[in-house]
């Protein structure tokens, strides 16, 4: 019972909010809306599109699980993958189907439990789950329910929070929520636990990413301190000194 309530809770906080809404002032549902929120997503996450191949899949079944409104998954279809989005909120499927048909791209879309999927066995080249596996109830359940609908090769790509990134820690050091931190089910993982959660995959491959970029979500002087000294002194240290730190675990596996 505890855990069907925080499902419940889950779907509606996801309800009632919209990811990056604060980054627009067109109209929601408008195809301006949709640039704005695309163009804010991979000027934040410009590291996404260098590893994650969209053009790869071409004619392949991709499944996202916790699509909300569809940025990356209108990316595979654009590259012309057959597309599949669940989200356990109704009002972000809403908003995806809106942002297909503008955009004149086709995708199935439906409200759906990424950890009680109605897919068949063996029905996916591709699942992604890029910003879900950190807001669900039981993320053991979610990744067992995506190797489950995966065919025998097929590809799982997931993120999660890294409990040793460095948003975390300047989150704790200067009391600044972070984004959603109020969500129900919120946890945060180290690359140890998350690789622990990943072998039923062969192959797998776990990247620290998302390094500081200059904030518009946040206002005020400690943005102004973040924007202006920490982002530029933080990227002056050498990469592979730093990676652990990543704000963003990416990971990679093989059915």
């Amino acid at each position: 019972m505890k855990y069907n309530r925080l499902i419940e809770e889950i779907q509606k906080y996801w309800n009632e909010r919209i990811h990056d809404l604060e980054m627009t002032t067109s109209p929601v549902g408008s195809i301006e809306f949709f640039r704005d929120l695309e163009h804010y997503r991979y000027d934040k996450l410009h590291y996404l599109p260098k590893i994650v191949d969209f053009s790869a899949y071409k004619d392949k079944k991709v499944l996202e699980v916790g699509c909300g409104i569809g940025i990356d998954l209108l990316r595979f279809a654009r590259e012309g993958a057959v597309v599949t989005g669940i989200d356990l909120s109704k009002s972000a499927i809403e908003l995806a189907r809106k942002n297909f048909k503008l955009h004149g791209l086709k995708a199935e879309l439906s409200i759906g439990n990424g950890e009680a999927m109605k897919f068949k066995d063996n029905t996916f080249d591709l699942v992604y789950a890029h910003g879900v596996l950190q807001y669900t109830a039981d993320i053991g359940k979610m990744i067992s329910e995506c190797h489950r609908v995966l065919k025998p090769g097929g590809e799982f790509i997931g993120m999660v929070y890294n409990r040793k990134g460095w948003l975390y820690y300047m989150s704790k050091w200067f009391n600044v929520p972070l984004e959603h931190e109020d969500a129900p089910g919120l946890k945060f993982y180290t690359i140890k636990e998350f690789r622990g959660y990943l072998k039923q995959f062969s192959d797998v491959r776990v990247v620290p990413e998302r390094f500081p970029v200059r904030s518009r979500l946040q206002k005020g002087f400690k943005a102004f301190l973040f924007n202006y000294f920490f982002v530029t002194l933080f990227n002056m240290i050498p990469r592979f000194l730093v990676r652990g730190c990543g704000w963003h675990l990416m990971a990679f596996g093989v059915k």
